[in-house]
């Protein structure tokens, strides 16, 4: 609506005995008055029931987060009771697991310790076995080199009698060893 039309219409009020009163201070304080009043009557009952079922939510609300904290300080209660309990389960695996691993180590130390020494058994009786047939071999070789220089040296012709003494001499010589 335009401006003027407004304020013809306030002037002609003013004539008649009823109109608006265009005194801005005046209108505003008596309309917020009545404005309030309004609300206040009307809206009691609305506003008290909102702000009930508000509170009773709200209300509602804090229960179930209480609650709901009940339940998780109970839940970390339980879940820090296991951590403890596997903790103490991991340090006696930790330490059963080192015991086993002394004893498993001993053990093996026991069957190497074993292992040399059947080793350096069978290695003497080896060295002796060899030893011995070393022995035979070079006894053999001297006593064949010995027969090949005494058949050479006979080759040549001696006597019956030396012979016999050479014979007897290299067979008592044998027999010694």
């Amino acid at each position: 609506m335009d401006i003027r039309l407004f304020l013809l219409a306030s002037e002609a009020g003013e004539a008649s005995g009823f109109g608006l009163n265009s005194n801005i201070l005046e209108t505003n304080a008596i309309n917020i008055l009545i404005l309030l009043g309004v609300l206040i009557y009307a809206g009691k009952g609305f506003l008290g029931k909102a702000l009930s079922q508000r509170l009773e939510t709200i209300e509602s609300a804090i229960k179930d987060a209480d609650k709901r904290k009940q339940v998780a300080i109970e839940q970390l209660a339980d879940q820090q009771e296991k951590l403890a309990q596997a903790q103490a389960e991991c340090d006696r695996l930790r330490q059963q697991a080192e015991v086993d691993a002394k004893a498993a180590g001993a053990a093996i130390l026991a069957t190497v310790d074993a292992d040399i020494e059947r080793l350096r058994e069978s290695a003497d009786q080896e060295i002796a076995t060899e030893q011995e047939r070393v022995l035979i071999q070079l006894r053999q070789r001297v006593a064949e080199q010995a027969l090949a220089g005494v058949r050479a040296y006979f080759g040549r012709g001696l006597e019956d009698s030396v012979q016999r003494e050479l014979v007897d001499r290299s067979i008592s010589l044998l027999g010694s060893k």
